[in-house]
């Protein structure tokens, strides 16, 4: 797989950033590679807190069905089997 220092398979772009942004990026040597960078990091973030909060919903909605189910289950150990 090309890494951040491979410029094949690569596109130009023009992009604007505020001052602050630009003065920060003013020691970076290779500019292109640190926002790829950070983009990537960026998506990769939003992706795994998406997962998160899907994961969260479904552990939420599975609760109640695992509780009924759970009662279920005692009123059956108490059958007499031993």
């Amino acid at each position: 797989m090309c890494e951040f220092r491979c410029i094949m398979n690569a596109v130009r772009t023009n992009i604007t950033l505020p001052f602050q942004i630009a003065d920060m990026l003013k020691n970076v040597k290779n500019k292109s590679s640190f926002i790829a960078e950070a983009i990537r990091e960026k998506f990769e973030k939003e992706e795994k807190a998406w997962l998160i909060k899907e994961l969260t919903e479904g552990y939420k909605t599975r609760k109640s069905e695992d509780k009924q189910l759970s009662h279920e289950w005692d009123t059956v150990t108490g059958d007499g089997i031993e």
